[in-house]
């Protein structure tokens, strides 16, 4: 309960609250934009101070290790579940966006972390960058197969195939290992890293100090945008909203038993878990619209943040927090 009492997290109901409502209140695209790019800069000059501090302990590089292990996992269970239902674009569609990560997602759990004195490593930022690309990429190649077994059937020829694509696969993979977002919170964690602990006390007023507000008017207008997106899932399948809300548990005890396994503490176990149950809805939609034309964005973004996402920021968060406390002693 006291995690609803957090302003950030009230913010976000409040939004919620005001979607429902109808209401006109809006924040302008491009104030949203700047919230979102300031957080992931703030996010990324925080690890890289933490980094530039305990220096690449082992337990940094089995974190890395095992979210790159999940960034695989994660997807491909997800499209051999679905494909039992779906068509093949929509399960290699879906299997991205759950497969890949929520920034937004992590940065709150990082600040319920901090609110809590819950101690995590700041090389959890680079995991979530780590983990941002592979699902969009094994979903292109899921979705060239699935072309190319339809192509068959029909008695298509190869070039007929290959024309029916959206863009070659290097396009796509540019997009993916190139997204400004990315890439900016791997540019802040490099500079938190080579500027240390002069830099960290040069940009606390506005990686620190800043931080909780910047974040309490993002989850408002994230609140606004999930209460919009709600709507849209009236019409889909139960199986569907079971997966949205029964996915990210089933994925966050993947990491759960990975890091219990490999000795993770209980911070960093609960970010993996963060990390593995969450769900893109800004950066895999953009490039799967693309990419794969014959999936249905109503599935795939709605899901993610009409379902998941709510889900993770009001009752996921605390829960894997709460489990990884219970399981992994401090």
């Amino acid at each position: 309960m006291q995690s609803f009492l957090d302003p950030a997290i009230l913010f976000f109901v409040f939004g919620i609250l005001a979607g429902a409502l109808k209401s006109n209140l809006e924040i302008p695209p491009q104030i949203s934009r700047f919230l979102s790019l300031y957080l992931l800069m703030a996010l990324g000059l925080k690890g890289g101070f933490a980094l530039a501090k305990s220096g690449l302990t082992p337990e940094v590089s089995i974190s890395l290790g095992l979210a790159l292990l999940l960034a695989v996992l994660v997807p491909a269970l997800g499209y051999l579940i679905l494909r039992r239902w779906l068509s093949g674009f929509d399960a290699a569609a879906i299997a991205a966006t759950y497969g890949s990560v929520s920034a937004v997602t992590f940065i709150t759990a990082v600040q319920f972390l901090d609110t809590h004195g819950i101690a995590y490593g700041g090389h959890m930022a680079a995991a979530m960058a780590l983990m941002e690309s592979p699902a969009i990429i094994m979903a292109v190649l899921l979705a060239n197969l699935v072309r190319r077994k339809e192509a068959a059937k029909t008695g298509a020829t190869a070039g007929a195939t290959a024309a029916s694509a959206p863009g070659p696969l290097s396009k796509v993979m540019h997009e993916a290992l190139t997204d400004g977002a990315q890439l900016l919170l791997i540019g802040a964690m490099l500079v938190g890293i080579l500027s240390g602990e002069a830099g960290k006390s040069a940009m606390q007023p506005f990686a620190g100090d800043l931080f909780k507000g910047m974040l309490s008017f993002f989850l408002l207008d994230m609140g606004l945008l999930a209460a919009r997106n709600m709507g849209k899932l009236r019409s889909q399948p139960p199986l569907l909203i079971a997966y949205a809300l029964g996915a990210p548990l089933v994925h966050a005890g993947l990491a759960l038993s990975l890091s219990v396994l490999c000795g993770l503490s209980a911070g960093n176990a609960a970010l993996l878990m963060v990390l593995a149950a969450s769900a893109s809805y800004i950066a895999v939609p953009a490039v799967v619209r693309h990419a794969i034309p014959e999936a249905n964005p109503s599935l795939y973004f709605g899901m993610s943040l009409g379902l998941t996402f709510p889900f993770n920021i009001l009752l996921g968060i605390p829960l894997y927090v709460s489990v990884a406390q219970r399981v992994i002693p401090g």
